[in-house]
């Protein structure tokens, strides 16, 4: 049996009416605040509730505890990451030379890192310690294997989809990696990081797709 929407999402229940919304993403925007601000462990239900503006009876409506609150956080962020790469156009996209095509996919993931600074805050305390947490990373990852495999065969279609998929695991894993650590070191470091990861993706494309 497939879980419910709000099952899959940590909440008890979907807001219905556009009020119920509102407060939901003003739960969500506060809980993202003091999460990166103070810490998962120290931020409390009644303080979220506190700086929100709403009783704390009505977080519960929608969240039974904390860590459904950093679940659907999670799964919003996934979905802020699918967006942005989402973007790229895919007829674009298969007409940009292989370099650029490496940077435009590292860079517009950059992005995203770089516009929610609250990301590392957040995930670095947590990882690995709530398994819902590990099974929305693993789904996101899933997905954009998924998206990336069908963008490369876009580009060239010589390839069997066992190759095109086993190519996509390994660039958003090793790209999400090494942009993940990148986070925790001073800028120029990470600049760096940035620079050294765009080539290793382009000499890894190269390989297959000369």
């Amino acid at each position: 049996m497939s879980e419910s929407p709000s099952t899959a999402s940590g909440m008890r229940r979907k807001p219905r009416q556009a009020r119920s919304q509102e407060r939901v993403n003003r739960i969500l925007d506060v809980s993202e605040e003091l999460f990166a601000s103070q810490g998962y462990a120290a931020t409390t239900t009644n303080a979220i509730a506190t700086h929100a503006q709403v009783p704390i009876g009505s977080l519960y409506q929608f969240f039974p505890d904390k860590a459904a609150i950093l679940q659907a956080l999670a799964l919003r962020h996934a979905d802020k990451l699918h967006q942005a790469l989402t973007t790229l156009d895919e007829a674009e996209l298969a007409k940009l030379s292989l370099s650029d095509y490496a940077n435009r996919l590292i860079d517009t993931t950059d992005r995203f890192f770089t516009e929610n600074p609250s990301y590392y805050a957040i995930y670095m305390e947590t990882q690995g310690t709530i398994r819902e947490l590990q099974e929305i990373d693993e789904a996101t990852d899933a997905r954009l294997i998924r998206e990336l495999a069908s963008s490369l065969a876009n580009r060239d279609a010589r390839l069997e989809p066992a190759d095109y998929e086993a190519i996509a695991f390994v660039l958003v894993k090793t790209v999400g990696t090494l942009l993940w650590l990148s986070l925790s070191q001073e800028p120029t470091f990470r600049q760096r990081l940035i620079e050294e990861t765009k080539q290793i993706v382009l000499s890894y494309l190269q390989s297959y797709f000369p």
